[in-house]
């Protein structure tokens, strides 16, 4: 019993200290936030402000267009949230539940486009865009993002939970495919689908390389590059800007996380028990 006492103190340590490693980042931006750029020089590592401020938030809502630049992120977040969540449904059901020859290829076709790096289809994503000219357009942003292998994945796994017989007895009642998927399958993988959700959305609304290559104006920046503005190669004389808009943009992200963790977290659980 002692043993088993000690190695869960150890194991509840080692957790306490990855979860603060972890956690430190968004300590350091919320603190350095709050103060001015000569007391965050003084006292970067500081997590307490010595005299908190809000003078830097004041300037970015002075200075920019906070609230068109946080419509933008949201804009291209859910457009995004929403194709992909759609085509990852209509691909996974298919896969489930019709047969077809060559099926399983076709699945792993898709599943192994999730090891291309991003760095190969870039160019030919930006040479397609640039010739349909939305170059500083969101819609630029959003049209290379329609499908993702990753939720097709997740859904087809969720739906695989479902039994086939089922499904057939719908078919049986003259109920559609449309009519299957929206009143059937959908609501018994509810989980899986706001998990899969958030997951897009947050990938989307931190997304940074591929905005920064389509948006050039000020006006259609998401949050992301509208941090990139007060970071400097040389490391920027704007931190606590910086880190104020870092605080603006992960308020989004964390509340969603927070609220449907359960959600995601079983999802990925469920996703391992049937391959």
């Amino acid at each position: 019993m002692k043993t088993s006492i000690k190695t869960r103190v150890i194991w509840y340590a080692l957790f306490g200290i990855f979860g603060l490693m972890m956690l430190y980042p968004i300590f350091f931006a919320v603190s350095n936030s709050f103060k001015t750029l000569s007391d965050a020089i003084n006292t970067v590592l500081e997590l307490i402000p010595r005299a908190p401020t809000l003078d830097n938030y004041r300037f970015l809502f002075g200075r920019m267009d906070i609230f068109r630049i946080t419509g933008n992120t949201f804009f291209i977040a859910i457009a995004v949230t929403l194709f992909k969540l759609a085509t990852s449904l209509f691909a996974a059901y298919a896969l489930v539940f019709f047969d077809f020859r060559f099926k399983n290829l076709v699945y792993f076709i898709l599943i192994s486009t999730i090891f291309i790096p991003f760095t190969v289809t870039m160019i030919p994503n930006f040479l397609t865009i640039s010739r349909l000219d939305l170059v500083d357009d969101p819609i630029g942003v959003i049209l290379p993002q329609l499908a993702d292998a990753l939720g097709i994945f997740l859904m087809r796994q969720s739906m695989r939970m479902i039994p086939k017989s089922l499904i057939e007895y719908a078919r049986m009642e003259n109920l559609g495919h449309m009519r299957i998927l929206k009143d059937i399958v959908m609501p018994l993988i509810k989980p899986a689908i706001i998990s899969t959700s958030i997951i897009f959305f947050i990938n989307a609304w931190n997304e940074f390389v591929w905005p920064m290559l389509i948006l050039r104006s000020t006006e259609n920046f998401t949050l992301p590059l509208a941090l990139q503005m007060f970071i400097s190669a040389e490391g920027g004389s704007d931190f606590t800007y910086a880190m104020a808009i870092s605080v603006l943009s992960m308020i989004v992200p964390l509340a969603l996380f927070f609220i449907f963790q359960k959600h995601i977290i079983s999802t990925f659980i469920s996703s391992g028990i049937k391959g």
